[in-house]
């Protein structure tokens, strides 16, 4: 069995991170929950619930992933699989499994959950994240043939093919940094469809006005960018 570890960016998840520890499969050695400056009970919740928790005080998804990156780097024995997981509970953990089987067994190098319409639950995804998923694949699709319906936050990817693609964003813009980057370095990918569910709490992106129009924003023009390059 790879060693797989699982990163997960949180702000103020405290009524749902030790939800989303407990349903990770027991495959994965270390879960490891980045608190990006939150001011509730995220951290201790995550810490009893069996996770190593990380702080990262500059504000954005980017950081937060790169923080835990950045601890595993230091680490004496990597990981073969990692996985990104939000920490709201919208996503199934127990599935897991399934999203890293394709690396496993077939030497897939990256794969996404895909938050597909049909295994989402009413209200789950807002219409602007909706929106906002199909114009970046459909663009994705148009400029680099691929053939990405989401933008999904599960995911689980190789861990030196992660360390290749040289991820730089620091807020929103990850997600679809590393669909773009995994798209010029020819990587291997699959998407598996994945249940969604209506997160606990309130999205701190596309929950906002201001969180969806900097998101928007954000991803587009990573896939600007490299449609030029």
């Amino acid at each position: 069995m790879p060693n797989i570890k699982v990163i997960i960016p949180a702000f103020n998840e405290a009524d749902s991170i030790a939800k989303v520890i407990h349903d990770i499969p027991e495959i994965v050695s270390e879960v490891i929950v980045v608190s990006n400056n939150s001011t509730d009970a995220t951290e201790s919740n995550a810490k009893n619930a069996g996770a190593t928790v990380l702080k990262e005080e500059r504000m954005g998804y980017g950081y937060a992933c790169l923080k835990g990156m950045d601890y595993i780097s230091k680490q004496e024995i990597k990981p073969d699989i990692l996985v990104f997981l939000d920490g709201d509970y919208s996503d199934f953990p127990e599935v897991l499994t399934q999203i890293v089987q394709p690396i496993i067994k077939n030497n897939i190098d990256f794969v996404i959950g895909a938050r597909v319409k049909e295994l989402r639950e009413s209200g789950s995804m807002t219409p602007q994240q909706i929106f906002g998923n199909w114009l970046a694949t459909f663009l994705m699709k148009l400029f680099f043939g691929a053939k990405f319906t989401d933008l999904g936050p599960f995911r689980a990817i190789k861990y030196e093919k992660l360390l290749a693609l040289n991820m730089v964003d620091k807020t929103y813009g990850w997600t679809v940094e590393m669909q773009l980057k995994a798209l010029k370095q020819k990587l291997s990918y699959v998407e598996i469809p994945v249940n969604y569910r209506n997160r606990i709490g309130v999205s701190k992106v596309s929950g906002t006005v201001k969180g969806s129009i900097m998101a928007g924003v954000k991803i587009l023009g990573w896939i600007f960018k490299y449609s030029f390059k």
